[in-house]
């Protein structure tokens, strides 16, 4: 039975699989003292259309205000370190993730990111549902004050 194809084919050594090698990365991006990003995958890098993916390394006791992404959903893997998550209308839950842990955050949930190490740089892979940095401060008082040396990733701008 033969398949027969209404369309040219597709060129899938340009649109097929990319790989983006680590040492490749795009830091061509605003830094902020205490931590540095960079991106892996997006539109202008890989031909994304519904992912950004990327690189965040948090120095010591950096910590977030309260805040949440609209309708992105965001997976964080921890490579190194120790990630401390707050959450809930009055950041009232609080957990942690080391290296190997994935943490996911949901739509619109209240949360704060904390380096929950003093002297240990947090390396993680941060993977968002889409690329348009949606953030909404949220007027919360912290259990955990935000720290000067702040958090900032494509989403959470300076």
């Amino acid at each position: 039975m033969s398949h027969s194809h209404p369309h040219p084919p597709i060129d899938w050594r340009d649109t097929g699989v990319k790989v983006i090698r680590g040492d490749q990365l795009d830091p061509n991006t605003a830094q902020t003292p205490g931590m540095n990003r960079a991106t892996a995958i997006n539109r202008a890098r890989a031909g994304a259309e519904k992912l950004w993916a990327g690189t965040v390394h948090i120095h010591p006791d950096a910590k977030t205000g309260a805040h949440h992404h609209g309708d992105l959903e965001s997976v964080i893997f921890v490579v190194k370190g120790k990630a401390r998550m707050r959450w809930g209308e009055k950041l009232e839950y609080t957990a942690e993730a080391g290296p190997g842990d994935f943490i996911y955050v949901p739509p619109y949930v209240p949360h704060q990111e904390i380096n929950a190490s003093p002297d240990e740089v947090l390396e993680c892979v941060l993977v968002r549902s889409g690329q348009e940095p949606v953030v909404v401060n949220l007027d919360i008082e912290p259990v955990e004050r935000p720290s000067e040396v702040k958090w900032i990733d494509p989403i959470h701008k300076a």
